[in-house]
C-alpha cells in the first residue's frame, strides 16, 4: 500500500532544507580583535642623572576608559560615548600607558633605577596618574584619536606633591582602517610620554633617606 506524505510535511522539509542552505553559504561571523598599545617613544639618556629611585603605579581610569573596549565619539553625537563591539585592547590603556612610561624613564636614566607598582621596596619618589581620555574619533575630519592624563609625582616619604602636570594631545589617522587607529594611539602616547620624561628632567630630584614605599 502507497502512502501519500501530507503536504505540510513536503513544506517542513524544505524549510529544513532551506535553513541549512542559508546556514551554509552565510559569511563566517566576526572575531574580537585585539591589539597592544606600544607607545612610539623617542627618549634620550638625561643630561643629569639623579641618584633617586622612582615607583611608577598603574594610572586610575574611571568608566569605559577603564576597559579594553576601544572607546569612540562621532561629531553627530559628541555627548555620547561608544565603544567598538569587536575591536579591543590587550590589556586596558592605562596599565599600557604606565607601562610605557615605565620603560621611557628606565631609558632615560633620569634616576637611579624604576619599579612598577608590583615591585614592593621603598622609593624616594612615587609617581601616580590617572587617565581621563582615551578615544577614537573616526567621524572628525581628518579622522583622529584623543588622549589626556594627568600626573603626580609624591614624596616617598610624606606623600608631598611635588609635581603636578595634565597632558594632552590629538593625532591624525593615516587611513581608515584598525591598525592605522592603533598607530596613531601608539605615536601619540609616545610623544605625550616624551613630554613628560623631559618636564621630570628639569626638575631637581635627589635621594631621600628613609624613604617609604608607595
Amino acid at each position: 500500500m502507497v502512502r501519500l506524505i501530507g503536504w505540510r510535511s513536503v513544506l517542513g522539509s524544505l524549510a529544513v532544507m532551506l535553513t541549512l542552505t542559508g546556514c551554509a553559504t552565510s559569511p563566517p561571523a566576526e572575531r574580537d580583535r585585539f591589539f597592544r598599545l606600544e607607545p612610539t617613544t623617542v627618549v634620550r639618556p638625561a643630561p643629569v642623572a639623579t641618584s633617586a629611585s622612582l615607583q611608577v603605579s598603574p594610572f586610575a581610569a574611571r568608566g569605559f576608559v577603564g576597559g579594553r573596549q576601544i572607546v569612540y565619539r562621532t561629531a553627530e553625537n559628541p555627548l555620547e560615548i561608544q565603544r567598538h563591539p569587536l575591536h579591543l585592547w590587550e590589556s586596558p590603556p592605562a596599565l599600557a600607558l604606565a607601562g610605557g612610561l615605565t620603560s621611557a624613564l628606565r631609558e632615560a636614566a633620569l634616576f637611579e633605577f624604576v619599579v612598577g607598582r608590583d615591585v614592593r621596596t621603598p622609593t624616594d619618589y612615587q609617581l601616580v596618574g590617572e587617565l581621563t581620555r582615551f578615544e577614537h574619533r573616526p567621524t572628525d575630519e581628518p579622522r583622529r584619536v584623543v588622549v589626556a592624563f594627568e600626573v603626580l609625582v609624591l614624596a616617598g616619604r610624606d606623600r608631598q606633591t611635588l609635581f603636578a602636570r595634565p597632558y594632552q594631545g590629538e593625532e591624525p589617522i593615516d587611513g581608515g582602517t584598525p591598525e592605522a587607529m592603533i598607530s596613531a594611539f601608539n605615536r601619540l602616547t609616545g610623544r605625550l610620554i616624551g613630554d613628560l620624561v623631559r618636564d621630570l628632567e628639569g626638575q631637581r630630584w635627589r635621594r631621600v633617606e628613609g624613604a617609604a614605599s608607595g
